[in-house]
């Protein structure tokens, strides 16, 4: 049984992403691991309107940036400014001190604006003239970008590749669901339906309960042997790190509590195991030629590491 709470959010979600409820449960569940969540798909598909979504049903902050080649790393994170009447730097905050950030368009800004966001990605503060801020909790930054058309963009690197919990893709609507975006009025616009159905306080308690979601050793053993395997694969050049595998488990006690459950099962390794790694992942260029791609490469994965027998 799904918990209520999570339920609630899913379904005001659902009334402006159209039959898209795996990739709403997914990106819900990164929110409440506490992770962050890359959506990686092509223009005009829903995928600012699903982060404007989950902040109005979550009853979250919100803040976005546009970026641009132009965009610096203080129109992220703030900058001080003297102030001549009180005779100190002042601290002008930027938009990510919010709960959730939209990245958008995240590969259309320089490496320097990006690498602005690791430490608040990994850290969860931000360090302006050597004064570091506590982001408020909980926060959770959703990078879009586009998949299609290279020119003037600037591809993420590992690194930060890497701190994304989850890529997502939100994919054309099928034709009864194309219909039903098309019925949607545009005045009022369809996300002003959307409700809050929580508070903050509400979520930061969903992401505690999930955090003590139990998780048997073999599962431990299993996520590991994945994680492993991967650095062997002959037709990877890079494997996932270890903080992959922390973010399957911490994802996976999300999916379990979302489920009803205070325990994980090999199913939520299974439903996750493709998001939280393909990102990750680097094929040899003799791979890529012979037609391999990373998903493929960790379906051969999953099928070679036995998973473990539930125990009743």
């Amino acid at each position: 049984m799904t918990q209520p709470m999570a339920l609630n959010i899913i379904n005001e979600v659902r009334k402006v992403i159209v039959g898209k409820d795996t990739i709403i449960c997914k990106a819900l569940m990164a929110i409440l691991a506490g992770g962050h969540v890359l959506l990686e798909d092509n223009p005009g598909v829903g995928k600012t309107t699903l982060a404007l979504a989950f902040s109005r049903a979550m009853g979250l902050r919100f803040a976005r940036v546009q970026f641009t080649p132009e965009t610096m790393p203080a129109d992220v994170v703030g900058y001080s400014m003297y102030n001549k009447d009180s005779g100190q730097l002042e601290y002008h905050p930027g938009p990510v001190l919010c709960h959730v950030f939209l990245a958008d368009e995240i590969n259309r800004t320089s490496a320097k604006t990006q690498s602005a966001l690791l430490e608040v990605m990994e850290e969860g503060q931000v360090t302006v003239d050597g004064v570091t801020r506590r982001l408020p909790q909980p926060f959770t930054v959703i990078a879009t970008q586009n998949p299609l058309g290279s020119a003037g963009t600037h591809p993420l690197p590992e690194s930060q590749l890497d701190r994304f919990m989850l890529r997502l893709s939100l994919g054309y609507p099928s034709a009864e669901e194309e219909v039903r975006v098309l019925k949607q009025p545009e005045f009022p616009r369809p996300l002003e339906a959307v409700q809050a159905v929580a508070s903050t306080e509400q979520v930061e308690r969903m992401k505690q309960e999930a955090n003590r979601v139990h998780v048997a050793d073999d599962l431990y053993r299993y996520v590991a042997d994945l994680c492993i395997a991967s650095r062997e694969h002959a037709a990877l050049r890079l494997g996932v790190s270890p903080r992959a595998g922390r973010a399957l488990v911490r994802v996976c006690r999300a999916s379990a509590w979302m489920a009803g459950r205070d325990y994980v099962v090999p199913a939520d390794i299974h439903l996750l195991f493709y998001s939280v790694m393909e990102h990750r992942i680097a094929l040899e260029p003799q791979a890529k030629m012979s037609g391999k791609d990373a998903h493929g490469v960790l379906e051969q994965i999953m099928g070679q590491v036995p998973a473990p027998k539930l125990v009743r």
